[in-house]
């Protein structure tokens, strides 16, 4: 193993161990210490690739930044095969793998917000509605997205409120160990989740109109 491939090799087991801390005990309870001791590296080691605790922190983020904006990230893999509108199940499905696969990255979301007002993440939120307006231009053939939308409903309010129950739904249930928060199994509550996505929550005009006469029908 030349110098080169024994720099890159510290470096990843500094950030593993960042990542690990960070994510169990915030920012404020973890000490370059800390990470050096857990990497196996001295402390003299982790300042040689990052000049501070919070350039390790960014970093980390960046990673997850990175990740969430590629095509290999499961919830875009499922936007981009076309489970949104039609398929929310599956496009659930998706967000809960990754969660499960970005964990402890999402997890520095919470320590930033908690920790330092979330300031690092406001820049990425800021351009959140910029991507997935990228989405939409990218799918907007007749049979995409949008056209089979209900024409009041915009297509970017529509998909991002659908990414954001879905992905806060399993970080729910997975960062913070909340099962059945909806005082249902999972699936169960998915299900109607998507539900009143698809149908919405109030009744048809047509349901309307039909109640009252059935009503005053009463039992024969």
């Amino acid at each position: 193993m030349d110098q080169e491939e024994k720099s890159e090799r510290s470096r990843a087991q500094i950030l593993e161990a960042a990542l690990d801390l960070f994510s169990r005990q915030g920012y404020r309870g973890t000490s370059i210490r800390d990470i050096s001791k857990a990497a196996g590296v001295s402390t003299g080691s982790v300042y040689h690739h990052f000049n501070d605790k919070e350039e390790l922190f960014d970093t980390l983020l960046s990673e997850y930044w990175t990740a969430i904006e590629g095509p290999e990230f499961p919830f875009n893999r499922a936007l981009a095969s076309g489970a949104f509108p039609d398929r929310l199940e599956e496009l659930a499905e998706a967000a809960e793998a990754s969660v499960k696969t970005w964990q402890r990255h999402i997890a520095l979301i919470y320590v930033d917000v908690v920790e330092m007002q979330g300031t690092h993440i406001q820049r990425f939120y800021s351009g959140m509605a910029d991507r997935f307006a990228a989405f939409l231009h990218r799918n907007q053939a007749q049979d995409g997205p949008a056209a089979r939308l209900a024409p009041e409903v915009d297509p970017l309010s529509a998909v991002m409120l659908a990414s954001r129950i879905f992905l806060q739904y399993y970080a729910v249930e997975l960062l913070f160990r909340v099962p059945d928060q909806f005082g249902k199994p999972s699936k169960a509550a998915i299900h109607d989740i998507a539900e009143i996505l698809r149908r919405g929550m109030l009744r048809s005009s047509v349901d309307e109109a039909v109640l009252p006469a059935s009503r005053s029908a009463g039992p024969r």
